[in-house]
């Protein structure tokens, strides 16, 4: 069976939904934080870089162990989206529709949650607290031009989701994203656009499932 390590909010979250929207069997397994689990022997062995998520799974009879959020969706939705009938989580190879998943995923991952994590980890590139104070005032400041950018481009979408009328794993990664903003000045729900977005996702029972187990409460995004 495969296994999910998370700590409840994290990156784990989009694979977390992306499990329960296969319907796949997995073991979610808590790495403590609090208790700096991550760092480790045990933790380590697993995974050396130390950071969550991991998931781990058998891939041609054989162990494999995959770490960076986005990975772990593009390689979920690969390998089982067509055999669980959701194969509208990952468009079909060579089409438009997968070229713009790889667009938004490298967007989402590479660009918005860089961002975030410099909001929330100011201190890792500050040599004082007033510079990191700075350092995350600007990276809200970005945050909110990025979600200025993704809300003006959902409203091209000619359906109810980030690539049209169907489902994907970008909606499931955006929403992580969005979720961490929810205490910032103007969260993701205030946009236009995302906000009856983030409102439809978030009544989906893979998020809510995915929710409860990790015992998060509201706000919720």
């Amino acid at each position: 069976m495969m296994q999910l390590f998370y700590s409840p909010g994290t990156a784990c979250l989009a694979p977390h939904f992306l499990l329960e929207e296969l319907g796949l069997a997995y073991e979610l397994v808590l790495v403590d934080t609090s208790k700096q689990e991550h760092q480790q022997a045990a933790y380590l062995k697993l995974n050396p870089k130390g950071k969550i998520p991991l998931l781990i799974d058998i891939f041609d009879d054989k162990e494999i162990r995959l770490t960076e959020s986005a990975a772990i969706c593009m390689y979920l939705a690969d390998k089982y989206a067509a055999q669980q009938n959701a194969a509208h989580l990952n468009p079909a190879l060579g089409s438009v529709e997968r070229a713009r998943l790889y667009q938004w995923m490298m967007y989402f991952s590479n660009t918005l949650q860089a961002e975030l994590l410099s909001y929330f980890y100011p201190e890792r590139l500050a040599d004082n607290a007033e510079t990191a104070e700075q350092i995350k005032n600007h990276a809200e400041q970005r945050v909110a031009e990025m979600l200025s950018y993704i809300d003006a481009e959902l409203a091209k979408s000619d359906g109810d989701y980030f690539l049209g009328k169907s489902l994907s794993i970008a909606d499931l990664f955006l929403f992580m994203l969005c979720r961490w903003t929810r205490n910032m000045h103007k969260p993701a729900r205030t946009y236009t656009h995302l906000s009856p977005y983030l409102a439809r996702l978030v009544q989906r029972p893979a998020i809510t499932n995915s929710f409860a187990q990790e015992a998060l409460a509201a706000p919720l995004y």
